[in-house]
């Protein structure tokens, strides 16, 4: 899909440890711009980093056409970046946590969130860790996606695999008008 003025913003949202930047390195060729620091309060569920600013890299896919993808920060008190990184975006990968015990208001929040700041944007879910569980039931999360009063295709992936990155990419590229 070529995008009408080159290249095209596609923005990664939600809670830490949803796996943005390890999707977002997942589907890059080089290394990405990270704003990568250690976790003020040690390690959480094995991770020791966390996003400070924004994650960002450019994106060729298979047609030719070129993605510019941002990975916003999960915690609140970055917040004020939302609305910074969001404007223009085209897209929005909503990642979340399968593991999370909030799960459903974690997605209505993140939707929300973001279609308050880029209201005219695609959107899709993506959980990740879904493996790490014994159930999971991808219809309660639907019916959270349900919030916005529009279809929002909701996956689960594992954020490492390039393979399943992209099809969550490509799913929200065919459905921006």
């Amino acid at each position: 899909m070529a995008f009408a003025e080159g290249a095209a913003k596609l923005v990664l949202a939600g809670p830490v440890a949803a796996g943005k930047t390890t999707a977002l390195r997942a589907i890059t060729d080089g290394e990405p711009v990270s704003t990568e620091m250690p976790l003020s309060d040690g390690p959480m569920e094995g991770k020791t980093t966390t996003t400070v600013a924004l994650d960002y890299a450019k994106v060729n896919l298979e047609d030719g056409a070129e993605l510019l993808v941002y990975g916003l920060p999960g915690q609140e008190h970055f917040a004020f970046m939302r609305p910074i990184v969001l404007n223009g975006a085209i897209g929005v990968v909503i990642l979340l946590d399968g593991r999370d015990p909030m799960l459903e208001s974690q997605c209505e929040h993140w939707l929300q969130e973001c279609a308050a700041h880029a209201p005219n944007a695609a959107m899709v879910v993506g959980v990740t860790h879904t493996d790490l569980i014994g159930t999971f039931s991808i219809n309660r999360l639907r019916r959270a996606a349900s919030c916005l009063g529009r279809l929002i295709p909701v996956f689960t992936l594992d954020a490492r695999e390039a393979p399943q990155t992209l099809q969550l990419v490509r799913a929200l590229i065919l459905s921006i008008d």
